[in-house]
């Protein structure tokens, strides 16, 4: 994990310092947007983080930074105003909302290929036992499928495609 911190304000070097030591990070310092282009075409970050001043002054430079900055968290904080408690508190949130978001998704994911797989499952049985029912198909196809009519049907007790336990919880965010 590596952060980005775009400023030309005096000090910002041991603002960085003080990022890395308390997130446990690793910090970059860009002076300006060239600086922030080549980080960001060398290395892939988590958060990048903006001085506000910057992007107010240069507005076509903040839009190509945050356009170059790809899956990090897009992160805009006056320095002039903030101290390096607030702008920490600031990325560990953002870092925060990241693992919430990503926990959504991969719940939501897991339950939409879930859903998908238990679909096509069932319509494979359920159209395997129709052939079956009716006769008439060839011996080798029929031995082919007969394995299918030891699996459970859709809806019975014992099928292993049943949605899981109520009590069973995914992990939940911290704070929710």
């Amino acid at each position: 994990m590596s952060i980005l911190i775009i400023s030309g304000i005096e000090g910002i070097r041991s603002c960085a310092e003080l990022v890395s030591k308390q997130l446990k990070v690793t910090v970059d310092v860009a002076d300006g947007r060239r600086a922030a282009l080549a980080a960001l075409r060398y290395k892939e970050f988590t958060v990048v983080v903006v001085d506000e001043s910057l992007a107010e002054c240069d507005p076509a430079a903040a839009d190509a930074i945050w356009a170059h900055s790809g899956l990090a968290i897009p992160l805009q904080i006056n320095f002039a105003v903030s101290g390096v408690a607030r702008i920490i508190r600031e990325i560990r949130a953002a870092l925060r909302r990241r693992e919430c978001e990503q926990a959504v998704a991969m719940r939501a994911a897991s339950a939409s290929l879930e859903m998908e797989l238990k679909n096509t499952v069932s319509g494979l049985l359920l159209q395997s036992e129709l052939a079956l029912s009716q006769g008439g198909i060839p011996a080798s196809l029929q031995k082919n499928c007969a394995w299918l009519s030891i699996w459970p049907k859709p809806c019975g007790t014992n099928c292993p495609l049943q949605p899981p336990h109520p009590k069973r919880r995914f992990p939940r965010c911290a704070g929710r």
